[in-house]
Parts: C-alpha cells; sequence; structure tokens
C-alpha cells in the first residue's frame, strides 16, 4: 500500500512529459514542447546577463566588504580635500597660490615613495599595507580636528598633513589596487575595475556636497573628527578581507630590483606604457580645476562652500554614470572611448573658462564627469587588465605617480590664476587638453583599434 503511493504520484501528466524513461509514446509529446521553452530561455538569460553584467563582481562577498570600505575611504578623503582646500583659502585671506602649494605638498612623497610602495604590495600581505594607511590617514584627520578645536591650525598644518597624507596614500593605493585581482579572478576584472571607479565616483557625488552642509553646520573641526570616524570604519571593513599576499617569487630580490624589473617590463609592454603616458599627460591637465575651485567659487561665482560641494556632486554625477556604462560595456571599442573621454574633459574645461556663470557651470560639471570617466576610470581598468598577475603592484605604483606628478600641474595653474585669473589658468588647460587628445587620436592606431 505504501508503494502504491509513490507510484501514484510519480507518473502524473507533467512528469510524463519530462521523463525521458518511456522511449516511443514520450517523443511525440515532447516534440513541441521544447521549441517554446528553448526559445523563451536564451531573451530571458541575455536580459539577465546585461542587467547582471554591470554588477557581476558585487556578487563576490570579499569583493563588496572591499568595495564598500573603499567608499568609506575614498568618501573621507573626497571629505578632505573640500575641507581642507576652503579652509586653507580662508586662513590665508583667498590666497589661490598658497592654495596650490598646500595641494602640491602631496607631490613629493607620492613621487619618492610610490614605487617602493608598488614593490611592497607585489611581495608582501597588501591588507595589512592597506590597513596601516587607513589607520595613519584616521590619526592625521583627528589631529587637525583637534588643532582647529584649540585655535592653533595653520596652513602651515595643513601643509604638513598633505605630505603626510601623500606618503600614506603612496604606500596604500598600490597595494589596495593589487588585491582587486586577487578577490574577484580575471575573467571580472575589468568589470570590478569600473565598479570601483563607480563607487569612487559616488562618493566624489555625495561627500563633497555632505563636507561643504557640514562645514556650515559645525565648522572645518566637525568634518575632520567625522573624517577620522570614517576612517576607522574603513580598517575595520579592510580587516573582514582574506589574506593577500602576492604569489612568491621563484628567486629572492631586493626591493631596488623589483621596481627596476617593473620598470623594465612597462618600457617593453608597449600598450601599458602608452596608457600610463596618457593618464599622466590627462591628469595633470584636468585635475588642477578639482583643486582651483574654491577660486571660481569664491571670486567667480561669489558663492559659498555648499555651492562648491555641489559643483564637485554634480561632477562626480556624470562620473557615476560614466563608470557604470563602462561596467557594462564589455569589450566595445574601449579604446576609442578613452581618447572621446579625453576629448570630452577638455570641451567642457573650455566652457567653464569661457562661460563665468554658476548655472552653467552645473551642467558643465555633468559633463566634465562623463569625461573622466572615459579618461580616467577606463585607463584604471585597461591598464591593470592588460598587465600580468606579478607586475600589478609595481604597474600601478608607476600610475599613482600620476597623483603625485599632477599637483605640480596644480602649481603653475594657481600661479596663473593669481596673477591672470581662473578662468585664463583653465582655459589654458583646456586647450592643452585638445591638443594632446588630438595627438593621440592621430598617432596611436594600436589604441583607436583597442577592444
Amino acid at each position: 500500500m505504501q508503494t502504491d503511493r509513490p507510484e501514484i504520484q510519480a507518473p502524473t501528466v507533467g512528469v510524463e512529459t519530462e521523463t525521458p524513461t518511456s522511449e516511443g509514446a514520450v517523443n511525440v509529446p515532447e516534440a513541441p514542447a521544447p521549441r517554446p521553452v528553448t526559445a523563451a530561455r536564451p531573451a530571458r538569460r541575455a536580459t539577465k546577463r546585461g542587467w547582471k553584467q554591470t554588477f557581476d563582481s558585487l556578487s563576490n562577498t570579499h569583493f563588496r566588504h572591499f568595495w564598500l570600505g573603499m567608499m568609506v575611504m575614498m568618501g573621507a578623503m573626497q571629505m578632505q580635500m573640500m575641507a581642507r582646500g576652503y579652509l586653507v583659502y580662508d586662513l590665508t585671506n583667498q590666497n589661490a597660490a598658497i592654495l596650490g602649494l598646500v595641494n602640491a605638498a602631496t607631490a613629493l612623497p607620492i613621487l619618492v615613495l610610490a614605487l617602493f610602495g608598488g614593490a611592497l604590495a607585489d611581495r608582501i600581505e597588501r591588507k595589512r599595507i592597506v590597513q596601516v594607511g587607513q589607520g595613519g590617514a584616521a590619526i592625521l584627520a583627528v589631529f587637525i580636528a583637534i588643532s582647529i578645536s584649540v585655535g592653533s591650525i595653520t596652513w602651515y598644518h595643513l601643509l604638513g598633513a598633505s605630505i603626510v597624507h601623500g606618503s600614506l596614500m603612496a604606500l596604500l593605493m598600490p597595494a589596495r589596487q593589487a588585491m582587486i585581482p586577487q578577490l574577484v579572478g580575471k575573467e571580472k576584472l575589468g568589470n570590478a575595475m569600473a565598479l570601483n571607479a563607480a563607487g569612487m565616483s559616488l562618493t566624489t557625488l555625495m561627500a563633497p556636497a555632505l563636507a561643504g552642509g557640514l562645514y556650515a553646520l559645525i565648522g572645518p573641526d566637525g568634518v575632520y573628527y567625522v573624517i577620522g570616524g570614517m576612517l576607522v570604519g574603513a580598517m575595520l571593513l579592510t580587516g573582514l578581507l582574506p589574506k593577500s599576499t602576492a604569489e612568491p617569487t621563484d628567486k629572492r630580490t631586493t626591493v631596488l630590483g623589483d621596481i627596476k624589473d617593473g620598470l623594465s617590463y612597462i618600457r617593453r609592454t608597449r600598450m601599458v606604457f602608452v596608457l600610463l603616458c596618457l593618464g599622466l599627460a590627462t591628469t595633470m591637465l584636468a585635475m588642477p580645476f578639482r583643486f582651483l575651485l574654491p577660486v571660481f567659487v569664491v571670486d567667480i561665482y561669489h558663492k559659498g562652500p555648499e555651492a562648491m560641494g555641489l559643483l564637485v556632486s554634480l561632477m562626480g554625477l556624470g562620473t557615476l554614470i560614466g563608470s557604470l556604462f563602462i561596467a557594462g560595456l564589455g569589450r566595445f571599442h574601449r579604446g576609442l572611448l578613452l581618447i572621446a573621454g579625453s576629448f570630452m574633459t577638455g570641451f567642457a574645461l573650455l566652457l567653464v573658462s569661457i562661460f563665468p556663470v554658476y548655472a552653467i557651470a552645473l551642467g558643465l560639471m555633468v559633463l566634465l564627469g562623463l569625461g573622466d570617466a572615459g579618461r580616467r576610470a577606463l585607463n584604471q581598468a585597461l591598464v591593470m587588465e592588460i598587465s600580468e598577475e606579478q607586475y600589478r603592484g609595481r604597474v600601478w605604483s608607476v600610475f599613482m605617480m600620476n597623483f603625485g606628478l599632477m599637483p605640480l600641474g596644480v602649481l603653475p595653474a594657481a600661479l596663473v590664476a593669481e596673477y591672470f585669473g581662473g578662468q585664463v589658468a583653465i582655459g589654458i588647460l583646456a586647450g592643452l587638453m585638445l591638443l594632446v587628445s588630438a595627438v593621440v587620436l592621430i598617432t596611436h592606431k594600436q589604441l583607436r583599434q583597442f577592444q
């Protein structure tokens, strides 16, 4: 009696069409059934893949922790950049030259230490490097907050903090970027790098506006206390990640030997070399505008810190949209899109220099962000995707040197802004950016054709 019940439940009408046990009778009713099923399923899978492809890497738990920690850390950095720039400009009675000097102070430690940071990232546990850097940045933020609270803050404090901050970033960033391939694997590397850039863009969208509002509400010291707490949170999130030690090498070499080997690899790998050079040129020409924003907000638009925060946030919105587009793009003319992003950035900067109107600048910030996504986020993704695993930390350290050289581009731009006005300074940078983009488009066929 008990054996009858399973037999009665099994051979139902629905099961008969799906079981391959009976051969003759089943083949006849099954013949029309597979056609609609097989016709419908590919369409559903295609739409799911198209949607999921953009956020594919976030299905990895470790990468989610990494991504959240990155967002908290970069949000703190964006808030610090905004608060520091406005505070320096206020402490120095609106001196654009000193503003450029404080921002340029990060250049020397990055230039000196970035290559060492890359070599260390390819030799020892990367997670610990990142945590130490985040902890040091938290201590630095709290020190500045206390200095503001007790009334002892000067622009010299901020100059010294910029130097220390540059040193920490030089050691932290190569290790952090080199962790991504080990977390997601090579197949999802391009998507993960684009999502990483999208996360940074999201912090650019939200953090400066938050910092501007907090600056007006609780003062610069309150902003720096918040920054310190965020960096502690980022350090805790990084602690959830598995160990990320570089693969052991067959022979023991010195750090200087590893640096030399990494530079040799870049020199003989043409596409990596071209991407790094393009990143350097466009970064030095495009990024100074971010540091000179206080000049535009105060002297040209006659606005306050909230207006500056909104401008940077809209720039982040454009970059976020562009980065998400790149994350779901796959392999589709990425070389041409990279060059197009450089053109878009130069065009947006040119319009900013021509039209000194805040309302127009709000729209141009979105365009500038879109150009940044193609120029910066796509460049980073391609560099890491093309580079071999054992060289990724050192390759990124050279890319990191772009940010070290960037403030050196800020300083002459700030001097031009001091004596001839911010519009003239940005107009010169825009013209040079368009010129570099045109030269790359004409002379680098391999990059134009890169998928």
